[in-house]
């Protein structure tokens, strides 16, 4: 096949959504299929023998990290030269209308991927009456597609109460080539604690933006004794987060890649995940994927990955004291954390990446099936 991906974020940026984008082209280029994938300029031409199609644009005021890329004529002359079959549009905002604007021009099947909940987004940037619209301009995109996919069953549910149709679950798939947890490291929970190896060490991975309802770590940690907290990534949040936990043993870490993130995850005692806004949450399938026990909130798709009290624990999202006493309760069992470890590890171990692509692919058929019903009438 040969697929148009339109993505309004991809590399070199760093986040959940470029995670999976990045493991789908690869797997979709090795499975024998030419992908072309339409995004926000970022210097890069090729991935994984994927072309690169970047688009201009400009830093998004409320997320300078995010690049607004506006539909210009070369991406319908590019279409042309690369004949696709269809038109995948992730997330679809801006560029996305690009995708479904020229899947209708030239008759090509539209699939449509929802990946970042931004309803739920707009109240933590102050624009919480917006969401209505936004929800009516969700629908008006999405419905343009003949398959909609989510990546939990949460999202499933909240899209169709929405409105949305055609949808599908899209599995989640996890790199366990990588994230394993033979990876632990002292040297990188030295680094991690600062100095302090022998201290409980809670660790965060992700965006540091305000969405991610990191702030509400700072009382978890408070409330164990002589505990680190580790924030591995950066975004445009750093900032008032240096502030909020100024007075904490915590190290902003920074970006981290390849096997030093994975030993990362694999050095810290616990994960703890308190995002309310996750369509899914890949980060907390990377933790379990390498023995990491997570602490999340029971919201969103979370509660697809994390089972209570099997492979990590979930805790009420709007009661703080829960997740003080789950993640207190993780750190004092060590023989209960060692079991979760062993389960969360098995748990991940059935999300490769290669199966949630020839899922994939199955969609894509399924469109392409759908398109060829009429002329064999």
């Amino acid at each position: 096949m040969r697929i148009a991906l339109f993505t309004e974020t991809f590399l070199p940026k760093v986040d959940g959504i470029v995670t999976r984008l990045k493991h789908t082209v690869d797997h979709l280029q090795r499975q024998g299929n030419q992908v072309l994938v339409f995004s926000p300029e970022g210097g890069l031409t090729e991935y994984r023998g994927a072309k690169i199609h970047g688009v201009s644009g400009f830093p998004l005021p409320l997320y300078p990290e995010l690049k607004l890329a506006l539909p210009r004529p070369s991406i319908g002359e590019a279409l042309e030269n690369f004949q696709p079959d269809l038109v995948h549009v992730v997330n679809p905002a801006v560029l996305g209308l690009a995708g479904i604007y020229y899947s209708k021009t030239l008759d090509l099947p539209l699939v449509a991927s929802y990946h970042t909940h931004l309803p739920k987004y707009l109240e933590h940037y102050g624009l919480g009456m917006l969401e209505g619209l936004m929800w009516e301009l969700i629908k008006a995109m999405h419905n343009q597609a003949q398959i909609n996919l989510v990546t939990s069953s949460a999202m499933q549910t909240e899209l169709s109460e929405h409105g949305v149709e055609n949808i599908e679950v899209w599995q989640r798939g996890v790199d366990t080539e990588l994230f394993r947890p033979e990876l632990a490291s002292a040297e990188m929970r030295d680094r991690l604690s600062q100095g302090h190896p022998e201290a409980p060490l809670l660790l965060y991975i992700g965006r540091l933006s305000a969405e991610k309802e990191i702030d509400r770590i700072k009382p978890v940690l408070q409330a164990i004794p002589n505990a680190r907290l580790a924030l591995v990534g950066d975004g445009p949040y750093r900032a008032e987060l240096e502030a909020h936990f100024a007075d904490t043993p915590t190290n902003f870490v920074g970006y981290l890649g390849g096997e030093d993130l994975a030993s990362a995850y694999a050095s810290a005692d616990a994960f703890v995940f308190p995002s309310r806004t996750e369509t899914l949450g890949l980060v907390l399938l990377e933790a379990m994927a390498a023995g990491c026990p997570v602490v999340a909130a029971n919201s969103g798709g979370i509660p697809d990955i994390v089972t209570d009290g099997v492979n990590g624990f979930l805790f009420d999202p709007t009661d703080e004291e829960g997740a003080i006493a789950a993640t207190r309760r993780l750190i004092e069992a060590k023989a209960e954390r060692e079991l979760m470890r062993r389960n969360a590890v098995a748990e991940a171990e059935q999300w490769g990446w290669a199966a949630a692509t020839r899922q994939l692919q199955q969609f894509y058929r399924q469109v392409l099936a759908q398109r060829s019903l009429p002329m064999a009438a």
